[in-house]
C-alpha cells in the first residue's frame, strides 16, 4: 500500500473506526480465549460481511511480508478486517543460551522479526484489528507483549488462565446466569470438586444441567445425577480391574481418566459410589436375595444391576467393608492435603489390587 493509498483510507474511516486496533490474547485457557475471540468476531456487524472480512494465519511459519500483506488489505464493504494470527508471538519469546560460558543470559530468539513488527505495529492500518492468538502464557519480557502493555488506547492485553481452585464454584455460578439460569451455592461447589478446573468441560456439564432443570434452580441433587452419568461406564471398568485384581489395567484406566481432565475428587467420588453400591448388591445377595429383587430394592437399572452382581461376587461382605474403609482414608488425605491427589488415588489402586 502506498503512502496516498493509506492517507486516503485513514481519511475515509477516521469517524468510524473503534479505538482499539491491536490485541493479544494469551494462556492455556482455551475455553475462555475461544469465548473472547467469539465476542470480538460479534462486534464486526453483519455475520456474512464478517465472515468476508475475517482472516485466520498459522503464525507458527508466517513470514512478515505475508501478514502485513493480509493486515494492509482495505475491507470489503465494511469499516474493519479482522486479522488473526495464531502462534506467532512465542516465536519471538526469549530463549535461554546454552552454551556453559553464557552464565544463564537471555538472547532475542528472531530479532529481524520482532523488529519488523514493532516497527509495523506503530502504524497498523486503523481499518485492520490485529489479533495475536498464543495457547500458552507468553514470556513477560516478550518484545511485542511489552509494546501492547505500554498502549492501553490502541491495543488490549489478556491473560486467560482457569480461576484457582477456590474460585471455581463462583465461575459456575456466572456461568450458569449467563445461560438465564440459577444453581445452589453446594451443587456448584460439587461440580467444581468433581470436573476441576477444565472449564470447557464445566461448561458442558452446566449446559445439561441447565436443559435438565427447563429453568428451575440447579441443586445440589441434580449434579450426580447427570454429571456421574457420563463416567458410569468407565468407571465400571476400573473397579472391574480392581476386582480382578490387575493391578497394571486399573492403574491405565485410572490415569486414562485423569488425561481426560477428571479431577481426582470426582473419581474417588465415583469409586466410592460404585462400592457402596457393590456392597449394599453383596450384603442382599448374601441374605439370599436374587438379581430381580435386589433392583427393586435398590431402584437400580437393570443393567448396572446385572453389572454390580458380577462385581460383587469377587468380593465378601467384609472385604468391602474394608474397601470403604480405605476409600474414606484416602478422601481424608485428599482434604487435608496428607499426599499429592493423583499419588494420593495411585496408593490405593494398588492397596485394593494387592490385598
Amino acid at each position: 500500500m502506498t503512502d496516498d493509498e493509506r492517507r486516503i483510507v485513514f481519511h475515509w474511516s477516521f469517524v468510524v473506526r473503534r479505538p482499539l486496533m491491536l490485541y493479544i490474547f494469551h494462556g492455556e485457557d482455551d475455553f475462555q480465549r475461544a469465548e473472547q475471540i467469539k465476542t470480538l468476531r460479534a462486534e464486526m456487524g453483519d455475520p456474512q460481511f464478517a465472515e468476508l472480512n475475517t482472516t485466520t494465519l498459522d503464525g507458527r511459519s508466517l513470514s512478515f511480508g505475508e501478514l502485513r500483506h493480509h493486515a494492509d488489505a482495505i475491507p470489503f464493504l465494511s469499516d474493519k478486517r479482522l486479522v488473526m494470527v495464531e502462534g506467532l508471538l512465542a516465536r519471538l519469546d526469549p530463549r535461554r543460551k546454552v552454551s556453559d560460558d553464557d552464565q544463564g543470559e537471555e538472547r532475542e530468539s528472531n530479532p529481524e522479526l520482532k523488529q519488523q513488527l514493532l516497527d509495523y505495529l506503530a502504524d497498523l492500518p486503523p481499518t485492520t484489528n490485529l489479533l495475536f492468538v498464543e495457547n500458552k502464557k507468553l514470556a513477560a519480557n516478550n518484545a511485542v507483549l511489552k509494546f501492547a502493555e505500554k498502549d492501553k488506547k490502541h491495543a488490549q492485553v489478556k491473560l486467560f488462565a482457569a480461576p484457582p481452585a477456590d474460585q471455581l464454584a463462583d465461575w459456575v455460578i456466572d456461568q450458569v446466569e449467563k445461560k438465564g439460569g440459577t444453581i445452589e451455592f453446594s451443587a456448584a461447589n460439587d461440580l467444581a470438586l468433581f470436573i476441576g478446573a477444565d472449564l470447557r468441560a464445566l461448561d458442558n456439564e452446566i449446559e445439561k444441567l441447565f436443559v435438565y432443570k427447563n429453568g428451575e434452580t440447579i441443586r445440589r441433587d441434580d449434579v450426580p445425577l447427570l454429571v456421574a452419568s457420563a463416567q458410569e461406564s468407565n468407571i465400571f471398568d476400573l473397579v472391574d480391574a480392581i476386582g480382578a485384581r490387575k493391578t497394571q489395567r486399573a492403574l491405565e484406566l485410572l490415569h486414562e481418566q485423569l488425561r481426560h481432565n477428571a479431577n481426582e475428587f470426582y473419581l474417588l467420588t465415583m469409586i466410592a459410589r460404585q462400592y457402596r453400591i457393590l456392597l449394599q448388591v453383596r450384603d442382599l445377595a448374601t441374605r439370599g436375595m436374587g438379581t430381580d429383587a435386589i433392583q427393586k430394592q435398590l431402584g437400580l437399572h437393570p443393567f448396572v444391576t446385572k453389572k454390580m452382581s458380577e462385581q460383587a461376587r469377587n468380593y465378601s461382605v467384609e472385604q468391602l467393608e474394608g474397601v470403604m474403609m480405605k476409600l474414606l482414608e484416602t478422601d481424608v488425605s485428599l482434604k487435608t492435603s496428607r499426599l499429592e491427589p493423583t499419588l494420593a488415588l495411585d496408593l490405593l489402586v494398588v492397596d485394593l489390587t494387592t490385598n
